[in-house]
């Protein structure tokens, strides 16, 4: 198969016709082991893939690192076309957003995109579900893939394609991690050989709040709190934005006779790099007591 690149709607609306069922995996570009296997999955879910290669500025708050954001284009290129993707659209700023930002409809995330991450960066689900639902009103997917390191995004996206009716099927895939547990993101690069140190805290808390997890909600966190109490005291440190237990399909958080599905999410600062991972657990019912 042929790789297609388009850069405008006008060729993306040409080469949409020539293809059978799609499955879209949206990234922001600096693709990474993480992206191939969301490729893969996708490979194995449509006749075609289609990657979207856009950094987008509406998700991004003042002080953030969307002029930073790595941008290697060239790289991703490869990595798709050794994938076998067959469609990648890469539009500029001006093709996605024309009104140039300036009092353009957007989506709201309700109240959803207002808990967890909505807390450390407000706005940032009304600019992530914003770019998601024009890629797909754009290139007309069957199937959309998404990594379940951006657990609550992809729960958000999926109420979303509920709420509006949006014809797209959402699959999720399991993060994808380094040898030593960091969850892979295109930050990484950002960290330095001590940072990255410190930054592997986040994947230990984790793990270590699951071995708590036949103890309930609160052994959890706080077997999680231990470990990024002691990344707080080391150099660099890690700012820890927040450690919590939620409910996967709305993100509020968990009451200690919570039974069922649960995530138990992090986030934290490591340097100037932002990084949030989590883990799916499941919370048994307490053992019977009676004799």
């Amino acid at each position: 198969m042929t790789l297609v690149i388009a850069r405008t709607r006008e060729e993306l609306a040409a080469a949409r016709d020539s293809f059978g069922t799609i499955a879209l995996v949206p990234t922001m570009g600096a693709l990474h082991e993480g992206h191939r296997s969301l490729i893969r999955r996708a490979r194995g879910l449509a006749n075609t893939v289609a990657v979207s290669i856009f950094v987008n500025p509406l998700q991004f708050g003042p002080g953030e690192d969307l002029d930073r954001y790595p941008r290697t284009f060239p790289e991703d290129l490869a990595i798709c076309a050794e994938e076998g993707v067959g469609l990648i659209f890469a539009p500029t700023v001006e093709t996605m957003y024309p009104e140039n930002g300036d009092g353009g409809v957007t989506v709201s995330s309700g109240e959803m995109g207002t808990v967890v991450e909505g807390v450390t960066r407000p706005g940032h689900f009304d600019g992530v579900l914003t770019v998601v639902l024009k890629l797909f009103n754009l290139i007309r997917p069957d199937i959309a893939v998404f990594g379940e390191k951006d657990a609550q995004q992809l729960a958000m996206i999926r109420r979303m394609v509920t709420d509006l009716n949006v014809p797209v099927w959402i699959d999720g895939c399991p993060t994808v991690r380094e040898e030593d547990g960091l969850a892979l993101s295109s930050r990484n690069r950002y960290l330095s050989s001590a940072e990255r140190v410190t930054a592997l805290s986040l994947s230990l808390a984790l793990r270590m709040g699951a071995t708590a997890s036949p103890d309930g909600p609160a052994k959890i966190l706080s077997a999680a709190r231990v470990v990024l109490e002691e990344a707080a005291e080391t150099e660099p440190p890690l700012e820890l934005d927040y450690v919590v237990l939620v409910d996967p399909t709305t993100f509020h958080e968990v009451g200690e006779e919570h039974v069922g599905p649960a995530v138990l999410a992090v986030a934290g600062r490591v340097g100037s790099t932002h990084l949030i991972d989590n883990m799916p657990l499941y919370l048994a019912p307490a053992p019977s007591t009676e004799s």
